[in-house]
């Protein structure tokens, strides 16, 4: 990463005060489910010399520094403030914070029967081209479904997202589990290529705005008044919408890591 061997700034040195860029990962700062090119990274730790950076995206960690660390580096040591999960599995500067857990907010009980009908729905759902494996996978925060599968090769993934820009599948199955589950207390919000996320009504990417919001309480800490935000999908009903619609944040659309770069330099001159 550019400028590795320099000293990072503490938070409250960095030049441009009080604020922080935050990034959706797939798309915005990789394509889906690879790594960030070298320029990418490159132009993070130009950015992270200037104002704050972090990343809040739906996967788990694990995924998260295959995209965005290095075997020898880890992700939490790139990025000022690293939002797993959606902010449920939270880190600063290294070290974690408070966490919280789906099943143990919605039950087993309840949790059984929304996976049960999950896997039913796949199941009984003929039209999907292939089916591979990891349909439901659990996370801390959430639970990812995927009517392909998550096992899907890249060229799958790809098939599968053509193939369901045009049928809908996964917003009918969305439509189905809300029709289903209407008092659960639940999000289902589409991203990615293959899958949509499943988790409590307000902890979507929002959530993550807590921890930063809470640094003004820290001895030194930063009030952070200007919050940048860009994801791709950013639309209502993607995964993205919440936290680039929100009035403490500015939201700003990208079609890819490209176009992610691209504003950054014109915003930032990195």
């Amino acid at each position: 990463m550019a400028q590795a061997a320099t000293v990072i700034p503490a938070l409250n040195e960095r030049p441009i005060k009080n604020t922080i860029c935050l990034f959706d990962v797939d798309e915005t700062l990789t394509p889906a489910r690879r790594s960030a090119t070298s320029e990418m990274l490159q132009t993070l730790s130009a950015l992270r010399h200037k104002v704050a950076i972090g990343f809040v995206g739906g996967s788990n960690l694990v995924k998260q520094q295959e995209q965005l660390g290095t075997p020898s580096i880890p992700v939490t040591s790139l990025f000022d403030f690293c939002f797993a999960e959606n902010g449920l599995v939270a880190y600063r500067m290294g070290e974690a914070l408070a966490s919280h857990s789906f099943i143990g907010w919605l039950g087993e009980e309840k949790y059984k029967k929304l996976v049960n009908f999950c896997l039913r729905w796949i199941a009984d759902c003929d039209e999907v081209p292939v089916k591979r494996g990891t349909f439901v996978e659990f996370r801390n925060g959430m639970v990812n479904v995927s009517p392909v599968g998550r096992n899907a090769s890249m060229e799958e993934r790809a098939q599968f997202e053509e193939f369901d820009n045009k049928a809908g599948v996964r917003k009918r199955m969305v439509e189905a589990l809300r029709k289903e589950f209407p008092d659960y207390g639940l999000t289902f919000s589409i991203g990615g290529k293959i899958s949509f996320d499943v988790f409590p009504r307000g902890w979507d990417k929002t959530y993550c705005l807590q921890h930063v919001l809470a640094e003004k309480e820290r001895p030194d800490g930063v009030d952070y008044r200007t919050i940048h935000f860009f994801g791709d999908k950013t639309y209502e009903g993607g995964n993205d919408w919440e936290i680039f619609s929100d009035p403490r944040t500015i939201g700003h659309s990208v079609t890819g890591p490209e176009d992610t770069m691209k504003q950054l330099k014109e915003l930032f001159g990195v």
